[in-house]
């Protein structure tokens, strides 16, 4: 063995680096291992640099919009896609250096880059070195899962990483798959000028959201221009000299749609299927993520699994928590449990859906009798003065313990004003409570303890 450490992280996505920096400042030596990019998928081909991709996309779109507001400005509006591509990889390229940066002004902690591998339940070979660690940490993300449906094989595709190197906008892009990400590049690109059809093989689209929300989404891209193909039975691909031709057969419409590039956001897979998981004796579940308890523990005894690879949840601010929770666990003599957090999450589409808890479906599904107060934004002040009046709030209530079960806000600033009943739900307070709660007036938060005050039957 090349070299013993106290411990092993690997992978330096948003979990890694953080962990690392807290064994490390607590006197232990440590090797962090990286064999692509520091900063993992939020930093370089996830959130930041998809959110800059929608920053650009929203301001083709404000100025389109700005006779609505008694602006006016040169039409048509035009879009400098080099320029484009050049700032949100700038700013991805900057989140990585300060990542880079503070990794190597780490004291007691070791970048290797390169692919691991268990060679035992405490050895990792990375090249032709071996190291060693009575205690490892994964942190080793997901990827784009590519379906294998028929003919994906002979055409040119697009996934969520790749398509945010295109310099063009493509004449016709086909999205396939209506959940979060697939949505968020869909209308990205509809507002820098392409054609946009997205195919869904269920019978609506963003299925894990209540109906409701499901079917406001689609209206508002809907009214943007972007087209519908749901309940696709048999998805399937060919090359076109006008590009790809991607077959539907759909119950309505065309059976095949012909598009200039075909995007492929059905889901992500972990990257747990080349560490040699199997020679060190730590389990996975049927789709390859990493078994982990409610303290992040694997099956086996000085191993954990943190963020996309242990599918305990698949954002940044899930794999932060897992951190928080290891760290927590190991050095602060803490008992902290993933089961202690809400689930919440975000839909980046413009107006933006924040949400957590649970939904009305799944409250019923849980044998709750519920409460549910909800307001159209088009009664919210804030919304209507900037002009965005588009979408609703809606909070999920127990009717009988008055007791906070979820939210949905869908519209502008949702995505910040879910917090309000987020932590309302973290600190255990009623909806009585939030009801009685001031607010800030003109904001979209403000009506928030209105709806709590407006709950009816559902």
């Amino acid at each position: 063995m090349s070299r013993r450490f106290d411990a092993i992280v690997v992978g330096a996505g948003q979990a890694g680096p953080s962990l690392a920096a807290r064994l490390a400042g607590n006197g232990m030596e440590v090797a962090l291992i990286e064999r692509k990019l520091l900063g993992g998928t939020c930093v370089n081909t996830g959130c930041i640099p998809t959110k800059a991709m929608v920053a650009s996309a929203y301001a083709a779109h404000l100025a389109r919009r700005a006779g609505d507001y008694g602006v006016t400005i040169g039409s048509p509006i035009g879009i400098d896609m080099p320029k484009v591509k050049e700032r949100v990889q700038g700013i991805a390229a900057a989140s990585r250096t300060n990542v880079e940066t503070w990794v190597a002004g780490m004291e007691r902690c070791t970048l290797y880059r390169g692919h691991a591998r268990f060679e035992g339940p405490d050895t990792l070979r990375i090249g032709d070195e071996t190291i060693g660690a009575r205690q490892i940490f994964l942190n080793v993300g997901g990827r784009a899962a590519v379906p294998d449906m028929p003919g994906v094989g002979e055409i040119d595709y697009l996934t969520n990483s790749s398509i945010l190197q295109l310099a063009e906008v493509p004449r016709h892009l086909i999205v396939v798959g209506a959940s979060y990400i697939g949505l968020e590049f869909a209308q990205a690109w509809r507002r820098f000028g392409a054609e946009v059809t997205v195919i869904e093989k269920a019978p609506r689209i963003v299925t894990r959201e209540d109906e409701d929300v499901s079917a406001a989404i689609q209206q508002i891209l809907e009214k943007e221009g972007i087209a519908f193909r749901l309940n696709a039975e048999c998805i399937r691909f060919a090359p076109h000299t006008d590009g790809v031709a991607a077959g539907v057969d759909c119950r309505e419409g065309p059976p095949e749609i012909v598009g200039s590039h075909v995007l492929l956001a059905v889901g992500r897979r972990p990257n747990t299927d080349d560490l040699g998981l199997e020679t060190a004796g730590v389990a996975t579940d049927a789709r390859g993520y990493v078994t982990v308890n409610d303290r992040l523990e694997t099956s086996v005894p000085g191993i954990w699994a943190m963020g996309d690879c242990n599918g305990r949840g698949a954002f940044t601010h899930t794999s932060y928590n897992d951190y928080e929770i290891v760290a927590a666990n190991l050095l602060d003599g803490d008992d902290r449990k993933v089961t202690d957090r809400l689930p919440c999450y975000g839909l980046f589409v413009d107006p933006p859906l924040g949400r957590v808890g649970m939904g009305e479906a799944e409250a019923k599904a849980k044998g709750h009798r519920i409460l549910v107060g909800k307001r159209p934004m088009s009664r919210v002040g804030r919304a209507v003065e900037k002009g965005e009046a588009q979408g609703f709030m809606k909070i999920v209530v127990d009717a009988d313990s008055g007791a906070i079960l979820g939210g949905a806000i869908l519209g502008p600033g949702g995505d910040e004003a879910i917090h309000s009943i987020l932590d309302m739900m973290q600190a255990g307070q009623t909806a009585d409570a939030l009801r009685r709660t001031m607010h800030i007036h003109p904001t979209v938060a403000e009506l928030i303890p209105t709806i709590a005050g407006e709950l009816r039957p559902a």
